[in-house]
């Protein structure tokens, strides 16, 4: 099929790769423009315009679609269908409609449930047993169009965003795949109103541990925004990330260090800090971080 690519980050990547692999014609790859990164704060592509580069393929980076000449310049690509994975833009309804099968999204949820712009923390933090991937026919709504196909997956119990942002990025590459292979055949269903939930954008302040709440709570905080941007407390009046945890046996006053092996008191019941990260530091197991960062059986967290 002849294919119009929308994607950005990193998750969009294998996507690309997969229809590039299966032998489908790219006319084009849309993505956001590159932006200031690094110490020189010079501009950076994003991930997928180095790859879409790297393939010799076509990019294009407008900071909008809603002009006519954009939306000319869209319909001239002559797509059979438009491929979109967390592209960062909205589609207006002229785009929507310039392919021959429309455009389809690649959703890292079981819609309704988390359409938005968090899928994945938002089903971590919420302890959702499971989730997966909605390859969905876009409409003007925010991910309410028709969901052409789904398929779940259970969370992991120690499992963070970061790991099961690569296996949804899999599972969505591969089924975007099937999709292509038999449409116009799919069966297309409409999404219910009962249980839609919305995954609003992660927020920085979400991100400091109140050792107050109980474990489960605070394990899933930590778990969901892990490696972005990451939970922190301090410890010994420094400021840490913690990447990765797993619920533990234990009681205590909330934020006490339980034994030296990182073991923490919350609100209710207690957590192993297994990942750890010191500011300007690479992430560290918890076994490497207390080699070089001792904290005591009775350690309070989240004291300056």
């Amino acid at each position: 099929m002849r294919v119009v690519f929308m994607g950005t980050p990193d998750f969009s990547v294998p996507v690309l790769d997969a229809l590039v692999d299966a032998g489908h014609d790219i006319a084009a790859v849309y993505c956001q423009p590159p932006r200031p990164a690094g110490r020189g704060k010079k501009d950076r592509p994003t991930p997928v315009h180095a790859r879409a580069e790297a393939l010799g393929l076509t990019v294009r980076h407008p900071v909008s679609l809603k002009g006519a000449d954009e939306q000319a310049d869209f319909a001239a690509l002559n797509a059979d269908v438009a491929v979109v994975v967390a592209y960062g833009l909205l589609l207006p309804q002229a785009v929507l409609d310039a392919p021959k099968h429309g455009c389809l999204n690649i959703h890292a949820s079981l819609l309704p449930r988390w359409r938005g712009a968090a899928p994945i923390h938002r089903a971590i933090m919420s302890g959702d047993a499971e989730t997966g991937i909605c390859i969905m026919q876009m409409d003007a709504g925010l991910d309410t169009g028709p969901v052409l196909l789904r398929e779940a997956t259970k969370i992991g119990e120690t499992e963070t965003t970061g790991e099961l942002h690569d296996r949804l990025q899999d599972m969505g590459a591969r089924m975007i795949v099937q999709a292509l292979e038999k449409l116009p055949s799919l069966t297309s269903d409409i999404q219910p109103e009962d249980g839609v939930t919305y995954a609003k954008k992660i927020d920085k302040a979400e991100a400091a541990i109140d050792w107050s709440r109980p474990a489960a709570e605070v394990d899933r905080q930590i778990r969901g925004l892990s490696p972005f941007p990451g939970a922190w407390t301090l410890i010994n009046g420094e400021r840490v990330k913690l990447l990765g945890s797993k619920l533990a046996q234990g009681a205590g006053d909330a934020g006490v260090a339980l034994d030296d092996g990182l073991t923490i008191a919350c609100g209710d019941g207690a957590v192993s800090l297994t990942r750890l990260q010191k500011a300007g530091k690479a992430a560290q197991d918890a076994d490497v971080f207390l080699r070089g960062f001792a904290v005591p059986k009775g350690t309070q967290l989240g004291e300056g």
